[in-house]
């Protein structure tokens, strides 16, 4: 058996025991997925507290919903696709996004500008986290989950033309917190 069959025979063996409600499958499964499904949450939260809080509403979400799997595709991308929902979920209930500004005064094409230095993981999170609630989901949901700006103004209830400008918005707002960040 290769390593990647092993991997499935252990997720339709804890799936399995999920539906059945054991509590021992559901502590195991979400001790190999949480350490990932968190480092999804910190994306989108304010902070630790919120990602963690973030986290448990995700994973209640899947084991409620865990025998909707079917088997069609990568579990853990089928959880992390509840864990990024949870957190948009989270942030059209508190927040309500405006147009900042008028899409045709913005230049489209912003360049991210190379300078020099390599970012750890953790430094880029702590950039993005400082992103206002707005900037930062979007930002996470086209940079860095992929979805278009027609999927992002159909999940937020916002126009394609605000999700463009506030990409653009987070985009300036990164390379000034960078500059400041670095002392440039």
């Amino acid at each position: 058996m290769q390593p990647k069959d092993d991997k499935i025979a252990l997720y339709s063996k804890l799936i399995e025991g999920c539906i059945d409600n054991r509590r021992d499958a559901q502590y195991e499964l979400y001790n190999l997925l949480s350490g990932k499904m968190f480092a999804v949450c910190l994306r989108y939260a304010r902070n630790r507290e919120a990602a963690e809080d973030l986290l448990q509403e995700g994973f209640v979400k899947v084991f409620n919903n865990i025998e909707k799997f079917r088997s069609e595709g990568s579990f853990e991308g089928w959880v992390r696709r509840i864990i990024v929902n949870t957190a948009i979920e989270h942030y059209r209930k508190s927040t309500k996004m405006y147009s900042i500004i008028n899409v045709e005064e913005v230049e489209m094409d912003v360049p991210w500008t190379d300078n020099g230095d390599v970012l750890q993981l953790e430094d880029l999170t702590n950039l993005i986290n400082k992103l206002s609630p707005g900037y930062r989901t979007i930002f996470n949901m086209y940079v860095v989950e992929g979805y278009s700006h027609k999927e992002i103004s159909d999940i937020l209830g916002i126009t394609e033309s605000t999700s463009r400008s506030n990409l653009v918005k987070a985009r300036q707002k990164l390379r000034e917190l960078l500059n400041v960040d670095h002392g440039k």
